[in-house]
């Protein structure tokens, strides 16, 4: 099924929901509309039954060119600061939620990921990327710094030196450099691309849901904690995963240990079978 919400575009097949950057003329750069239309499309996927896996990518010839600068930058500031903080919560606010999705979230990079790009880039637990795509923190060059959370993506997923030329220089980088740097997994012919990521999603599709949330979660969680913290709060994770699903680990365990029908190390146990 098919939703029409201008700037944003989703159709949910086999489970995984496609949402689709819908600006091509723009180069799907991202408007306040756009930005209001990805926090209802992310609203109605989250929880639908139908959905296990959700794959963000864009129309034409961009993933998203980052923010719009008519629309965001010079329209909003002419509201003043009141302006300003609303077109930033609504921005923020669905990377955010993202970064935290019930379902596990692919990034398919079909073209351009410039700037404040990096935010929803991030947000995704995974990303693939066309040899074509072209990623650039364009910032610097109309003068100001990358913000938005960009200079932090940078950080986070680049070595220092690279982060610095990046930000500094604000020259783009091609797919098969992107996944070198570590800012995508991996990098493939464009032609490949999505068939590549229905192979990632399905394998995703077959784990259990409540493990892969809080895995999600915890990847992201303990980056910044000492060992100590990281190991006590992945016992915490693991225990309130529990709470959720009691069942799905021992039916793993008994499928492994009593039926010797799986091997952990190469796949994921039955979802659909109770012993």
């Amino acid at each position: 099924m098919a939703n029409d919400v201008d700037t944003v575009v989703f159709e949910v097949k086999d489970r995984i929901a496609w949402v689709r950057f819908n600006r091509p003329d723009k180069r799907n750069a991202m408007s306040p509309t756009l930005n209001r239309a990805m926090m209802d499309v992310l609203d109605e996927l989250e929880f639908r039954d139908d959905v296990g896996v959700l794959v963000l990518t864009g129309e034409g010839s961009a993933w998203t060119a980052g923010m719009d600068l008519k629309e965001y930058f010079r329209e909003t500031e002419s509201q003043g600061l009141k302006g300003t903080r609303k077109a930033q919560r609504e921005s923020y606010g669905w990377w955010r939620r993202l970064r935290w999705y019930q379902k596990p979230t692919i990034a398919m990079v079909n073209g351009w990921c410039f700037g404040g790009g990096y935010g929803p880039l991030f947000a995704c637990d995974l990303a693939f990327c066309a040899n074509e795509a072209k990623f650039g923190l364009s910032e610097i060059n109309w003068g100001i710094l990358p913000g938005g959370g960009a200079t932090k993506v940078a950080v986070e997923l680049l070595p220092f030196r690279k982060a610095m030329y990046h930000a500094m220089l604000g020259e783009p980088v091609d797919g098969k450099t992107a996944a070198d740097w570590g800012l995508v997994n991996e990098s493939l012919p464009l032609a490949e691309l999505e068939a590549r990521v229905t192979a990632v999603a399905k394998v995703l599709l077959e784990k259990n849901p409540v493990a892969l949330k809080a895995t999600k979660d915890a990847v992201r969680r303990v980056g910044v904690m000492t060992y100590d913290e990281a190991e006590d709060y992945l016992v915490r994770a693991q225990e309130a995963a529990n709470s959720y699903d009691n069942d799905g680990r021992k039916e793993g365990i008994r499928q492994f240990i009593d039926e010797k029908s799986y091997k952990p190390g190469l796949g994921a146990y039955d979802k659909s079978r109770k012993g």
